[in-house]
């Protein structure tokens, strides 16, 4: 592990692999140290801010450095969580079954097969990073022109990643499905979804999905 000062009120921790940086993260969480602001995991990365009154980079540094062998410990099973997806709401299937000889139905069997661990949170708020797809799935590059539009809940992949856009924008992922539920409130501060979760897609029909419409990731 590496460590690096990241502005003048925060550690960046360089870590050997996904492991190791999503059990560094889970172990700073568990432990919240008084000047720890917050933690922010990002695949082999994470950052950790502090407050600047109260500790400076080297202490920091120390304590992490002091703790560092609890990376190598077993590393905890984030929560699971089982989102339902909408794969008749895909939009690019064509494209993903030219860039993988694919069926259809192998795409939504790998999909839904897999269960995914969240490497990062970021993009538009909450977006979750999930790797990493099947190796059947993997490779798919991203839209030559991003769409303008992609509607809240879209379950995209692209390379060796799926995702959610948890609002709408523009994006260039494949769009595979779409989930109806809710998975990010800003102004209720509600981001239910954290690195080291688990995320496991299951298949719903058109109608499961207007059912389960705006309700929240429980």
């Amino acid at each position: 592990m590496r460590l690096e000062p990241l502005g003048d009120q925060a550690v960046m921790a360089y870590c050997d692999d996904e492991s190791q940086a999503t059990r560094l993260a889970m172990r700073i969480r568990r432990a919240m140290p008084a000047w720890c602001i917050d933690v922010v995991q990002a695949y082999v990365s994470v950052a950790i801010y502090y407050d600047g009154l109260s500790v400076d980079f080297a202490a920091v540094a120390d304590w992490l450095a002091d703790d560092s062998a609890d990376t190598a410990a077993p590393l905890d099973a984030g929560r699971l969580h089982v989102i339902p997806c909408c794969y008749d709401l895909g939009l690019d299937f064509a494209r993903i079954e030219q860039h993988t000889g694919q069926t259809r139905e192998n795409i939504i069997r790998l999909h839904t097969g897999a269960v995914f661990t969240v490497y990062a949170i970021g993009f538009c708020p909450g977006f979750p990073y999930l790797g990493y797809v099947p190796a059947e799935l993997a490779g798919v590059p991203r839209l030559e022109s991003p769409r303008l539009k992609v509607e809240q809940g879209s379950v995209g992949l692209t390379g060796r990643q799926t995702g959610i856009y948890t609002e709408v924008r523009p994006g260039g992922w494949n769009i595979i499905g779409r989930t109806p539920l809710q998975l990010v409130d800003v102004k209720d501060e509600y981001f239910p979804l954290r690195t080291g979760d688990r995320v496991k897609f299951e298949a719903i029909d058109e109608a499961e999905f207007v059912a389960l419409k705006g309700k929240r990731l429980e």
